[in-house]
């Protein structure tokens, strides 16, 4: 591992991501960025799977506007989080708040994953976001509870790891 690291921490960009003020600045804006996409988009999606705004707000509808979003917003977390991560790795290979984020966005991001694997098995018509409306209703809150807490979860890490240093 501390090969790796140390091989992570030589890159060019690397360099860069360390010496760059306005570099590691812009990074870390896109990184609020991506978080900001995913979690927004989340958030309304999970509280929606819980049952709130049932019978008035359509979860086929919300879903299909909102999962790309969050879609997105991971993605943009994750490259951000990368060169992120190359300012200082072998800090953030030792942090213990910085493996749990990082366990918590593996979980979260499965847990995504399973549910729509579900929806697909289970609704063999219609597009990803009908399938997951046929969903049983204690599957979708165990689906909302889940993801909603693992990403709250996610999130307080990685703003804790970034005041901490921990």
């Amino acid at each position: 591992m501390q090969a790796l690291v140390d091989l992570l921490a030589g890159l060019p960009l690397a360099e860069w991501m360390r010496v760059s003020r306005w570099g590691y600045a812009g990074v870390n804006t896109l990184h609020v960025i991506g978080l900001s996409l995913l979690f927004g988009a989340i958030v309304p999606l999970d509280l929606r799977l819980l049952g709130l705004w049932r019978g008035r707000v359509p979860l086929a509808a919300l879903a299909r506007a909102l999962v790309p979003v969050a879609a997105g917003g991971l993605a943009l977390a994750l490259v951000s989080g990368a060169l992120l991560f190359l300012s200082a790795p072998a800090d953030y290979a030792s942090a213990t708040l910085f493996l749990a984020k990082i366990g918590l966005v593996l979980l979260g991001a499965g847990s995504a994953l399973v549910t729509h694997r579900a929806a697909a098995r289970d609704a063999p018509e219609g597009d990803m976001a009908d399938r997951l409306a046929r969903l049983p209703p204690a599957r979708l809150r165990l689906a909302g509870a889940l993801s909603l807490t693992i990403w709250t979860a996610a999130l307080v890490c990685g703003r804790m790891l970034a005041f901490t240093g921990d």
